[in-house]
């Protein structure tokens, strides 16, 4: 009787050059998300608009203010401020970035894609926190010294101006990008214990703007300890150039902010891990 032989079906392990993804590939493939749809450019240019446009438009008309003298803008002028006031609507363009980053996964359902590209689901939301947060620092660094320069260039001639050497001026930019990284780290925790990118949106449009102003309301007491300690308050002290009443000091809020982050980054990771996708 002739003897069958088959084919060897034992398993010799990779092929020769493989190894297994690692976190800086997770990083690289988020990049490569974010950047290749057309939500990210368009978020992009209604922040620059914000940021910039805005900024130039209220420079423009506060400097002719200034020259006419009306009400008290001179007794409070902050020319750095003026030029920065269009950046705390491009953050909010940002902050939205940051939730669809991480909704879209879910909405379009490849979100079980991602998690069998990257098993360690940690590792997956770790990286989203890393390209969130460098595309955070680099453009909002960029737009708060684009909308300075710009700013100070149409004050010019009509109010004084300010300039990077004055105290408190550097690091009143700066701020901008590293308050810009938290506020996006924020929006991300959001997407991902939420899961929904109109609930999450609400939610930081609430943090942001509508109990700050429901604060602003209640009794003095209350009222002054809120804004010294309310979260995206505190946090956006690293933005002025001059400290108002009833506020904590630029890096203790900040401070403050970067607690309040790391509770909801805990929360979002453990929401993560414990859900199904």
């Amino acid at each position: 009787m002739t003897n069958i032989v088959l084919p060897s079906t034992a398993i010799t392990g990779p092929p020769t050059g493989y190894r297994p993804a690692n976190f800086t590939d997770a990083v690289r493939a988020e990049w490569t998300k974010i950047r290749t749809v057309r939500s990210t450019l368009w978020t992009l240019l209604v922040a620059v608009v914000l940021a910039v446009g805005l900024g130039a438009l209220i420079s423009a008309l506060a400097a002719n203010g200034y020259a006419q003298g009306r009400g008290n803008i001179r007794t409070s002028w902050d020319p750095t401020g003026v030029s920065m006031s269009g950046l705390t609507f491009a953050q909010l363009a940002i902050a939205v970035l940051a939730i669809i980053f991480i909704t879209s996964e879910y909405s379009s359902r490849a979100i079980g894609t991602s998690l069998t590209a990257v098993p360690r689901r940690s590792r997956f939301l770790a990286a989203k926190a890393v390209v969130i947060g460098g595309i955070c620092l680099v453009f909002t660094e960029i737009l708060s010294f684009v909308a300075f320069f710009v700013g100070q260039a149409l004050i010019s001639g009509h109010a004084p101006t300010a300039n990077l050497s004055q105290p408190n001026v550097l690091r009143a930019m700066i701020g901008g990008g590293l308050y810009a990284v938290l506020l996006g780290l924020i929006s991300l925790s959001l997407g991902a214990m939420l899961r929904n990118a109109a609930g999450a949106i609400a939610v930081i449009v609430a943090l942001l703007f509508v109990l700050p102003v429901v604060a602003a309301a209640l009794p003095s007491s209350i009222e002054h300890t809120v804004e010294e300690w309310w979260p995206t308050q505190a946090g956006g002290q690293v933005t002025n150039v001059i400290r108002g009443s009833h506020t904590l000091s630029p890096w203790e809020g900040f401070a403050v902010m970067c607690a309040f982050t790391a509770i909801l980054l805990a929360g979002a990771f453990a929401a993560i891990n414990r859900r199904d996708a």
